[in-house]
C-alpha cells in the first residue's frame, strides 16, 4: 500500500480542480486546495476534516504563492503533488484584445503557475521526489480563432513546463501537461472574459459557436480516475490528452505542419546560406 500523499491544488473551487481535491481525499490522500474564496470549499472541510487545508490565494500574486506553497509545506510535513489548475479562457479576436485583457490572461494562466511551480521546486528538489502537473488544454497546443489570448498562455506553459522536466529530472522530480478537450466546467462560462466585439468577425464567432455546438463535453468527475492513473504511474508522461477529441485535433495539426515544413524545405535549405 503506498504512502498517502500529499496535493497542493490551485483552482479548486470547481470543475477539474475540485473534482481532483475530492478524487485525492477520497483514497485518503491530504490536500492543500486553494481558491479566491475558501467559502467554497466549506462542504469538504466539513466532510474530511484535516485531511484539507482550504488556502485563499489569487495565483497572480507572486509573494503570496510563496507564502501558500509554505504553509501548506509547512503543514503536512511534504509536498508530492503540485497542480497549476488555476486558469480561465478569454474569448477574443486578437484585433479586440486590450492590453490588460492580454495581460491579465497571462497573469493567470502562465505567470500563476510559474510562481507556484517556482515556490514548490526547492522542496521538491530536497526529497528528492514530485510530480508537477500543469493543466493546458488542447489549446496548448492547437489553435482556433477567438481565443488567441489563451492559446498564447497556454502556448508558453507548453514550452516552459517542456524545458522544466528536462531541468528538473535528475532531482527525481516529474512534469506532466494535462491537454484536456471540451469538458463540462465552466470555463466557457461564468469564469470566462470576453472582450468588446468588433461586428466584421462575427461570421467567424458564428462559425465557433456552430462547431462548439456540435462537440459532446466530457465530464470533469471522470477525469479523476484517468489523474489518478497518471499522479500513480512509475514513469508519467510530459503529455497526456483527457477526453476523445483532442488526439485528432493534433494528428491533423501536425500531419499538416510536417507536410508545410517539408513542402518549404528547400527554401529553407535557401536561407541556410
Amino acid at each position: 500500500m503506498a504512502s498517502p500523499k500529499v496535493w497542493f491544488i490551485t483552482g479548486a473551487s470547481r470543475g477539474f480542480g475540485r473534482e481532483w481535491t475530492i478524487a485525492a481525499l477520497e483514497r485518503g490522500d491530504r490536500v492543500a486546495a486553494t481558491a479566491r474564496d475558501t467559502s467554497s470549499l466549506d462542504d469538504l472541510v466539513e466532510k474530511y476534516g484535516d485531511a484539507l487545508l482550504p488556502l485563499q490565494l489569487d495565483v497572480t500574486d507572486r509573494e503570496a504563492d510563496l507564502a501558500a506553497v509554505r504553509q501548506a509545506h509547512d503543514h503536512f510535513g511534504r509536498l508530492d503533488v503540485v497542480i497549476n489548475n488555476a486558469g480561465y479562457g478569454h474569448f477574443g479576436m486578437v484585433e479586440e484584445l486590450t492590453e490588460a485583457e492580454l495581460r491579465a490572461q497571462l497573469e493567470t494562466n502562465l505567470f500563476g503557475a510559474v510562481w507556484v511551480t517556482q515556490a514548490a521546486l526547492p522542496y521538491l528538489r530536497e526529497q528528492g521526489s514530485g510530480h508537477i502537473i500543469q493543466v493546458s488544454s488542447i489549446g496548448g497546443i492547437s489553435a482556433f480563432p477567438g481565443i488567441g489570448a489563451y492559446h498564447a498562455s497556454k502556448w508558453a506553459l507548453e514550452g516552459l513546463s517542456q524545458a522544466l522536466s528536462q531541468e528538473v529530472a535528475g532531482f527525481g522530480v516529474h512534469v506532466t501537461l494535462v491537454e484536456p478537450g471540451g469538458f463540462s466546467t465552466d470555463w466557457s462560462g461564468p469564469s470566462a472574459k470576453h472582450s468588446d466585439e468588433i461586428d466584421a468577425y462575427e461570421p467567424i464567432r458564428e462559425g465557433q459557436r456552430a462547431r462548439r455546438g456540435g462537440t459532446q463535453p466530457g465530464d470533469p468527475n471522470a477525469s479523476a480516475a484517468a489523474l489518478l492513473k497518471v499522479v500513480d504511474a512509475d514513469e508519467p508522461p510530459l503529455r497526456v490528452f483527457f477526453g476523445q477529441a483532442p488526439l485528432g485535433i493534433a494528428t491533423k495539426d501536425y500531419e499538416s505542419r510536417l507536410a508545410l515544413w517539408n513542402a518549404w524545405q528547400p527554401v529553407a535549405l535557401e536561407a541556410q546560406g
